[in-house]
């Protein structure tokens, strides 16, 4: 895997995410794929898991850029910034921790999103 081809693949998914088309789901991820949403969460694990979440933003508006950090074998993590318009305006960053099977679909996809406003520390003060 090089960046090229992260970032082509991260391109996919914004067009893919855009549709709210689970067909993008198969494209873009292994059959297995285990997909952390957090990385305190349980993963989704398979396509209709992934299916069924990918459908959820289907009226939302938004703008994506993106920056492959890095990519190590079939590891990258690619830093990305989210703003959405609708349904309501919000805005946060995110990297993504992606692990590349050989046919260049994703098989463990985890995300760690950044709200505005969220603590830095344990204290909330």
């Amino acid at each position: 895997m090089d960046r090229g081809r992260v970032q082509a693949w991260v391109d996919a998914y914004v067009r893919w995410w855009r549709t709210s088309d689970p067909a993008g789901v198969a494209e873009l991820f292994t059959p297995d794929v285990a997909y952390l949403r957090s990385p305190y969460e349980d993963p989704l694990v398979g396509h209709v898991d992934l299916e069924a979440f990918w459908v959820a933003d289907e009226d939302a508006t938004f703008d994506v850029t993106s920056e492959v950090v890095a990519v190590d074998g079939t590891d990258a993590v690619v830093r990305l910034q989210v703003d959405y318009r609708a349904p309501e305006e919000q805005q946060y960053r995110d990297l993504w921790v992606l692990r590349f099977a050989p046919d260049g679909r994703v098989a463990r996809f985890e995300e760690w999103a950044y709200f505005p406003g969220q603590p830095y520390t344990v204290s909330s003060e």
